[in-house]
Parts: C-alpha cells; sequence; structure tokens
C-alpha cells in the first residue's frame, strides 16, 4: 500500500471513532447525569486539547517529523478514550478529553490532519489535488457513516444483558482500540512523506501571511458557528427534544455521514466547472438556511429529512476549501498554512461547544442552531466578498 493509501486508510479508521464518539459521547454523559453545560464542557476541553495539538503540529510538526508525529497523537488520542471509558466525573472526563483530543463533533476535525493535508499534495499533481482531497473527504465520511452505525453497539449490548452503563463504557473502549490501529498504519509510511526542508525554519512570504491572515479570520466565524453544531449537541437535541433513543441517532449520522461523502465526489466536479471560491460558497449558503427550519421543525421525521438535506450540501466545501489554501501557498508553507488555518477553526470549535451547551441550557434547545446558521451565512458572505478576485493556479491558466 503507498503513502496516499496509508492516509486514506488511517483517515478512514480514525474518522470511523470519531463518528460513533461523537454520537454516543452525549448520551454516555447525560447517562452520567453530567448537566447540558457540564457536556459542552467536556466537549469543549477535547476540542481545546485538539487546538494545542494542532498548534505543536503547526510549529514543530515537520521537524519533529511527521510519521512520528502522528503516531505519537494516535497513541493519545486513544490513552485519553480509554481513561473517558472508566470515568465517572465532569472534571476527570474534561482532563481525559483534553489530554486524549477527545473529539465530539462527529466528524475528523483533530490536529493529524494539519499534516495529512500537508501531505496530500505531494502524493498528486496539481491537476489532480482537488480529487484527491475529495477522495480523502469521500472515505473520512464513509468513516463517519459506519461510526453513526457503530453508535448502536450499547444497544446491542444491551440485548446480550449487559448493563446500560457498561454497554456505553465498551463503546467507549472500542474508539480507543480504533485510534490504536491508525498508530500502527503511520508506522509504515514512507520517508518521502516528510518535509525536505524541515531542517530549516519555513520563511511565510508576505503575499501568503496576508492570505492566511484573511481566510484564517473568516474560517473562525464559520467554525465558531459549527463548534454549536457538534453530533455530541445535535443527538443531545434530538433526543431531548423527540425522544429519539441512540440507535435511531446512529441510523440518522449514518445517513448524513453517506450524504456527506458523495457531496466531496461532486464537489471535485463542481469545482471543475465553476472553481473553487464559487464551489464553497454557493453550497455552503443553502446549508445554513435548511439549518434554521430543522430548529423549527414540529417532529422528528421532519426535522431529519430537513437535517439530510442540509448535510448533502455543508460539507462540499471541505475538499474545495483545503485543496484552495494549498494551491495559494508555496509547498513549502503547506505544513505551516494547514496548521494556521487549522489551528483556528480548532480554537473556535473548543470555545463553541461550551456557549452551546449554556444556551441549550438558558434559552432553548434549539438556540445554537439558529446562532450557527447566522454565523455561517456571514461567513459565506465575507468569503466570497474577500477572494472572488483570485484563483488557484490551475484555474488561471485554464
Amino acid at each position: 500500500m503507498g503513502d496516499r493509501g496509508l492516509l486514506y486508510a488511517a483517515a478512514f479508521l480514525r474518522a470511523l471513532a470519531t463518528g460513533m464518539i461523537g454520537v454516543l459521547l452525549g448520551v454516555y454523559l447525560a447517562h452520567l447525569r453530567l448537566s447540558a453545560a457540564e457536556i459542552g464542557g467536556v466537549v469543549g476541553a477535547g476540542l481545546a486539547g485538539g487546538a494545542c495539538a494542532s498548534l505543536v503540529a503547526t510549529v514543530g510538526g515537520d521537524r519533529l517529523g511527521r510519521r512520528r508525529f502522528l503516531a505519537a497523537l494516535a497513541l493519545l488520542g486513544s490513552a485519553g478514550g480509554a481513561a473517558v471509558a472508566c470515568a465517572s466525573t465532569s472534571v476527570v472526563m474534561g482532563m481525559a478529553a483534553f489530554l486524549g483530543m477527545l473529539n465530539g463533533m462527529g466528524r475528523d476535525r483533530g490536529a493529524a490532519l494539519v499534516l495529512e493535508q500537508a501531505m496530500l499534495p505531494g502524493t498528486a499533481p496539481a491537476a489532480e489535488r482537488t480529487r484527491a482531497f475529495a477522495w480523502y473527504n469521500v472515505l473520512q465520511d464513509a468513516g463517519h457513516a459506519v461510526g453513526g452505525l457503530a453508535a448502536g453497539l450499547p444497544v446491542l449490548l444491551r440485548r446480550g444483558a449487559v448493563a446500560e452503563l457498561a454497554s456505553f463504557r465498551i463503546a467507549v473502549g472500542a474508539y480507543a482500540a480504533l485510534l490504536l490501529v491508525t498508530a500502527l498504519l503511520y508506522r509504515r509510511l514512507s520517508p518521502g512523506v516528510e518535509n525536505p526542508a524541515a531542517g530549516a525554519a519555513v520563511r511565510v512570504s508576505r503575499e501568503s501571511r496576508r492570505v492566511l491572515w484573511k481566510l484564517s479570520a473568516l474560517f473562525a466565524v464559520d467554525s465558531l458557528g459549527g463548534g454549536f453544531l457538534t453530533a455530541t449537541l445535535l443527538s443531545f437535541f434530538f433526543y431531548q427534544r423527540f425522544g429519539v433513543e441512540e440507535g435511531t441517532l446512529g441510523l440518522l449520522f449514518f445517513a448524513a455521514r453517506v450524504a456527506n461523502a458523495l457531496s466531496h465526489l461532486g464537489a471535485a466536479w463542481l469545482a471543475a466547472r465553476i472553481g473553487l471560491l464559487n464551489t464553497m460558497v454557493f453550497t455552503h449558503a443553502p446549508s445554513s438556511l435548511l439549518l434554521l427550519t430543522v430548529a423549527v421543525a414540529p417532529s422528528f421525521p421532519v426535522a431529519a429529512f430537513l437535517f439530510l438535506l442540509r448535510e448533502g450540501l455543508v460539507e462540499m466545501d471541505v475538499p474545495t476549501r483545503q485543496s484552495y489554501v494549498m494551491a495559494v501557498v508555496r509547498a513549502d508553507e503547506r505544513t505551516v498554512a494547514s496548521g494556521v488555518t487549522h489551528l483556528v477553526r480548532m480554537g473556535a470549535w473548543a470555545v463553541a461547544p461550551f456557549l452551546a451547551g449554556l444556551s441549550m441550557q438558558g434559552v432553548s434547545l434549539a438556540a445554537p442552531l439558529g446562532a450557527a446558521a447566522g454565523m455561517k451565512l456571514a461567513y459565506d458572505v465575507l468569503l466570497f466578498l474577500a477572494f472572488r478576485g483570485r484563483k488557484p493556479p490551475e484555474e488561471v491558466l485554464s
């Protein structure tokens, strides 16, 4: 298996684990009698840990070695997951979530993406870059989908006479085991994935710095909205408002991730025709409007239908955004560019779940959905206005 195949396999398994824990975590913590604010705090702690790891990956990942760093991240994540499977209090849960970079978003947005996204362009020519990112995201969302189904594991275990709380702990233990396997895959990557300029400090050009500052500011707005919509808090919303059990939630998030996966291939096809930026904006804005309808849906079937429509559009900006960022900087700046933009997103994600939990508890269960939709629509408009005149090299040449 080549380097791209190993990266794809690791991304799939990590996404499977993340998809499962994203659906289960909120219900699991509710069974431990944590409040909505405490649940948001645990999710935020995990994302804060991921943000710190992303910072280290950005400034030192190349120098420490991409393969070694990715393996270390996987091992820490596995250890943190095992600790969460055994813990019972919000303080211990928060500490374990932080150290293990526990991702309650339901989508793989961890520190490993900083290095993987910098490595992936080197495995494909420029004309195939967006397609390589599209397949990378397809496999991630396929993993998310399977992980959504795997969230039904506690139900199956309870049918086998396993106690309710124990069934959740076993499922979280399975999450930890999956991350352990990804560490073994990273060790098989070839030296060719390392940055040849890792021994010297990368000097980011003035033009690239200007672009990254603007992109980072806009991504912060988008990610703050996205942090209000972690799978953990969404599953908690459906669970509390409509009384939906985790088996049904697993099926819903499975279908959502299938819609996400198919949309990535559609994004690559559309970007080749209307451009990366247009694809990012004109698919993302309608998904935010659909989110508003989920918040006011009168029943679970209606809410689920609208949610799935939204999921068919919301991820089309992901491979196009990744490809766009990698295209507008030099090859030796890619780890820094990936890290800076990802770090900003992680920081916003880390803050948002706690605020979302407070708004759920103090305002209404649907409050985070409305706030997220507003922030994401603002991001779409500002992104288009700021970058409509800047095309990636392959679009300029065509």
